[in-house]
């Protein structure tokens, strides 16, 4: 056994979420291991749908880029029952979300990802296993076997288990894993498909057995190539795995091991349910997949944390399974960064579950229905319904992060305290040429207070003399770790701003007090992963210092 020197985070797994968590730790300079037991990355289109949100999160990660560029998008779907028709869903949303949906097979997604953690210097140790931990107040011991058969000793302050649904830090830490299993199977292919059904729409055919059950369905999804899409459908009697289902954990979940169909299976799928007519070729890979729906009782334990499928699996429709798992990710990295940096409050870390693991319940909750009875069956309107599928209408309300809603400052008309931080463009600097949108000015940053400055005739006006002072209190409290920018209106008068320290942005179009419904001196106060910790109107130094104490410890 050979000891190694200590690392703040060891991370057991390096799919799509330990990826995003060794990333954004990284990014704020700290130090990681990633080891993951495989001996490469697997070469399987599995999580294919990219939702806006993410590529929001991406976008705050500096990553998007690549991620646009390899990804096609995804414009709607296509419904067909018994061969009839039925209405189009267009993934529509509102003019202000900054981008639409994709779609992305997994082994991209983990490139782009991979490529981006090198930067720091970081990679993944392929072919090294976790077997074993234990935890002390101090921090986590933990035992690895590497690619070489060597075993290794590990001495960290925190270990991420982002290690899937058969998570050996999940079983490790004896967390409860309760739920059930679907008893269909199902068998993927990712195949190039010759019709002539419009670019950029999935297709969903079903049949309807005499009694109106579901007895045979057919989902393409398009993946970026020519005519290539990821089909699923019902598995024929002679791919059936149920002999060999259940793990050994009793999570029958994901891929399957056993003949994958062949070419000829999913042919003949399309020959029955195919809207037009359709030939398959270039078959890439195959498997065979069951599905369960289980999340775990508690998604810490001290020093431990489990992240997406190690705490959360769900039927995959709506393409919400990867995304909350990134997520996950992107929320714990934030706050194990500041805990590490010698900043955070004790508590801040417990926030990780009080915030996710009610997230995890409703996706969980919420797929298992629309798997049986269809999206289309939600009883809110399908604004709604897009924007939840979208991940944008996630929130923390109520987290111990957040405090109670100031009298006043959040009212049902604007974002309030634990709301996502909408977008807007329009807003423009003394140097820029060409105007910025809001996500340019939290880009790459911690926490950003935004101070918006009212506009004439509106109670504090746009002079607020008080700005620098409560940046000040920002930087105090934070120790350095808040960045501020206060935005004007553009009515607001000429050289308004000019005598401050602070960077200066004038809301050209209005949109910033649109989509903010500011009025008035206001703060906004912006949390690493894009939430609002805090929505403050008129703002005062000790109010902005109690919200920033929820998170600092000075």
């Amino acid at each position: 056994m050979v000891s190694t020197d200590t690392v703040d985070v060891l991370i057991a797994g390096a799919g799509p979420v330990g990826l995003t968590a060794a990333v954004e730790l990284r990014r704020r300079g700290i130090g990681c291991r990633v080891v993951d037991r495989l001996p490469e990355r697997l070469p399987y289109a599995k999580a294919v749908g990219i939702q806006p949100r993410t590529l929001e999160i991406w976008d705050r990660m500096g990553l998007v880029r690549a991620a646009l560029e390899a990804a096609v998008p995804m414009l709607g779907q296509l419904t067909y029952v018994n061969g009839a028709e039925r209405p189009r869903i267009e993934l529509a949303l509102p003019p202000e979300v900054p981008y639409g949906f994709a779609a992305l097979p997994q082994y991209e997604t983990e490139r782009i990802l991979d490529e981006f953690l090198a930067r720091f210097g970081s990679r993944i140790e392929r072919g090294t296993e976790l077997v074993g931990f234990a935890q002390d107040a101090d921090g986590v011991t933990s035992r690895l076997v590497t690619a070489s058969g060597a075993q290794e000793e590990v001495r960290s302050r925190y270990l991420v288990g982002c290690d899937g649904a058969h998570s050996a830090v999940r079983k490790g830490l004896g967390l409860g894993f309760e739920g059930g299993a679907f008893p269909e199977e199902y068998m993927l292919g990712d195949v190039e498909l010759d019709w002539d059904m419009p670019h950029g729409y999935g297709v969903r055919a079903m049949h309807l057995g005499a009694d109106g059950a579901v007895d045979d369905v057919l989902v393409c999804i398009p993946l970026p190539g020519r005519g290539r899409y990821r089909i699923s459908s019902m598995v024929p009697p002679e791919l059936r795995t149920a002999a060999r289902a259940e793990s050994g954990d009793g999570v029958a979940h994901g891929l399957e091991g056993g003949a994958g169909p062949s070419l000829s299976h999913l042919q003949d799928v399309l020959d029955r349910l195919a809207p037009r007519p359709a030939t398959a070729s270039v078959l890439r890979w195959s498997s065979v997949f069951r599905i369960s729906h289980r999340i775990v009782d508690r998604y810490a334990d001290g020093r431990v944390f489990v992240a997406g499928d190690a705490a959360h699996i769900h039927p995959p429709t709506g393409a919400q399974g990867m995304n909350t798992g990134i997520q996950d990710a992107y929320n714990l990295a934030w706050k194990l960064a500041l805990a590490i940096q010698g900043g955070a409050r004790p508590e801040l870390l417990a926030s990780y579950d009080t915030e996710r693991r009610p997230v995890g319940v409703e996706v969980v909750g919420r797929t298992v229905r629309h798997a049986a009875e269809g999206v289309q069956a939600d009883p809110d309107d399908p604004g709604t319904v897009m924007l939840r599928e979208a991940q944008l209408l996630l929130g923390y309300r109520g987290s111990p992060l957040v405090g109670p809603p100031e009298e006043g400052s959040d009212g049902a008309d604007g974002p309030r305290a634990g709301d996502r931080a909408p977008d807007c463009g329009g807003l423009t600097g003394h140097i820029a040429a060409h105007p910025l949108r809001l996500y340019d000015l939290l880009r790459d940053r911690g926490h950003v207070l935004l101070l918006y400055g009212g506009g004439d005739g509106e109670p504090g006006g746009a002079g607020a003399d008080d700005f620098p002072a409560l940046a000040a209190t920002a930087r105090d409290v934070s120790l350095g770790r808040v960045a501020t920018c206060v935005v004007l209106p553009d009515a607001a008068p000429a050289g308004a701003g000019d005598t401050m320290t602070l960077p200066v942005y004038r809301d050209r179009r209005g949109e910033f007090a649109r989509q903010y419904a500011a009025r008035g001196r206001t703060a906004f106060l912006v949390r690493p992963d894009g939430y609002l910790s805090a929505r403050l109107q008129p703002p005062t130094a000790g109010e902005l210092a109690s919200r920033l104490a929820l998170v600092f410890q000075a």
